[in-house]
């Protein structure tokens, strides 16, 4: 099928850069459709270590890659990828960045970082880089966009622009240090002819690519249970991951979308605050931890663990309509002997859901229910198919693949590209 949407099942960090990098391979173009530096992708090719925060994980297999206007754009972070590329041998030529997506400027980091200390115990775990605070003024229309750099008086008239509101919040508010106009307007001016060479009409590029039968892959930056409008809000991001943010953020229309691919680790982990009723309580959660290697790629923070959440996935499953799953991972449980699963949440008033709340304050206060899975306890390291897996961690798969009533077309069993069996 031409265009495939590939989108995270749970908290994020389920391994789409791998998956991406995957199908990479058999594809003509790759989209970034939304989201900023803060999400960091890992993938591990011939033994390299690519991690990556602004680009498209298509970039590693030199796939051509675009950013589209969903995104958020550090332009420092996406100069020193562009060097990075150049640096390992492949054309940067390849990146295509809309005009239209919004810039991280210094005031939103500061911002970001100020609202969060004084949120104190409430605080939403953000990672501190600006992001949330970068979405906010797009949707004010007081945003500064890639393509205004382009044009210095413009560029310069927007950020006084901005500069007259921030730094009274700054000076005011949060009791930081305002920042000066024409410093800001000279070190961003100076991005100008580092970024113009990428600079396109990615919506034009895609729907070109779409109408001339090429595949095109789109790929969001977090995952379901973060999106903005159907996430486990207020602990989201600022966008929209699930797969028809890919349309808004590209710039296609919904019809173009002919498939979309969940991707889930074998078990569920998630950074930052918010409810997480499948977490492991006890020495298990550091075990698993230690054994998937489950700190953030951008900030190395360590990622809350529990087993897997199907109610979660069930909802994870209807909100993007999935057509299919890949299930990451399954190698680290190869060390349990017994593997929990979540399949029903029990509410306050001690009933029991297969579905996922609606409202915030049930699922803050919902528990697992659980079953239990016989574990095979041995590592999957010979495994070249989905065939050559141990009986259980067959059983496992297929578990999951009947309640969700989606085929599960990928497993991980390691972290190199040529570690998922089909």
């Amino acid at each position: 099928m031409p265009s495939t949407v590939v989108v995270g099942a749970q908290w994020g960090d389920e391994g789409k850069g791998k998956i991406v990098d995957l199908l990479a391979q058999d594809s003509d173009v790759v989209c970034r459709y939304q989201g900023g530096p803060n999400a960091g992708h890992t993938i591990v090719v011939a033994g390299e270590t690519w991690k990556l925060r602004q680009m498209p994980s298509g970039v590693v297999s030199g796939t051509q890659s675009v950013i589209g206007a969903g995104c958020v754009v550090d332009a420092q972070v996406f100069v020193d990828e562009v060097d990075l590329l150049i640096e390992r041998g492949i054309d940067p030529s390849i990146v295509v960045l809309s005009g239209n997506a919004h810039l991280i400027m210094p005031w939103h980091v500061t911002i970001d970082q100020a609202s969060e200390r004084r949120l104190g115990s409430l605080q939403i775990g953000t990672t501190r880089r600006g992001i949330g605070p970068t979405y906010a003024d797009k949707a004010s229309r007081i945003g500064i966009r890639v393509q205004d750099v382009l044009d210095p008086k413009i560029l310069r008239e927007k950020i006084k622009v901005a500069l007259a509101e921030k730094n009274l919040w700054l000076e005011r508010i949060y009791e930081a240090k305002p920042f000066d106009l024409e410093e800001v307007w000279s070190q961003y001016a100076g991005f100008a002819a580092r970024l113009a060479p990428f600079v396109g009409d990615v919506s034009l590029l895609v729907d070109d690519a779409l109408r001339g039968g090429k595949r095109v892959l789109f790929e969001g930056a977090q995952a379901t249970m973060l999106d903005l409008d159907h996430g486990t809000y207020p602990f989201v991001t600022s966008s929209n991951p699930i797969a028809s943010g890919a349309a808004t953020g590209i710039g296609i229309g919904p019809t173009r979308i002919d498939r979309v691919l969940g991707i889930s680790k074998a078990y569920v982990t998630r950074v930052g605050e918010g409810p997480f009723p499948s977490e492991i309580v006890g020495p298990d959660q550091e075990r698993l931890r230690e054994l998937g290697g489950e700190y953030g790629t951008v900030t190395g923070r360590e990622r809350r663990c529990g087993w897997l959440d199907l109610v979660a996935l069930r909802y994870a499953v209807r909100v993007n309509g999935m057509t299919s799953l890949a299930l990451t991972k399954l190698d680290v449980l190869s060390a349990f002997d017994k593997l929990p699963v979540c399949v029903r949440y029990r509410l306050r008033d001690g009933s029991e859901t297969e579905h996922f709340p609606a409202h915030q304050s049930d699922f803050h206060h919902a528990t697992a229910v659980w079953e239990t899975l016989p574990g095979w306890s041995q590592p999957l390291d010979d495994a070249a198919s989905l065939d050559d897996l141990p009986a259980a961690a067959r059983s496992y798969v297929e578990y999951v693949s009947r309640d969700l009533q989606v085929p599960i077309e990928l497993v991980g069993v390691g972290a190199a590209r040529e570690r998922v069996l089909a």
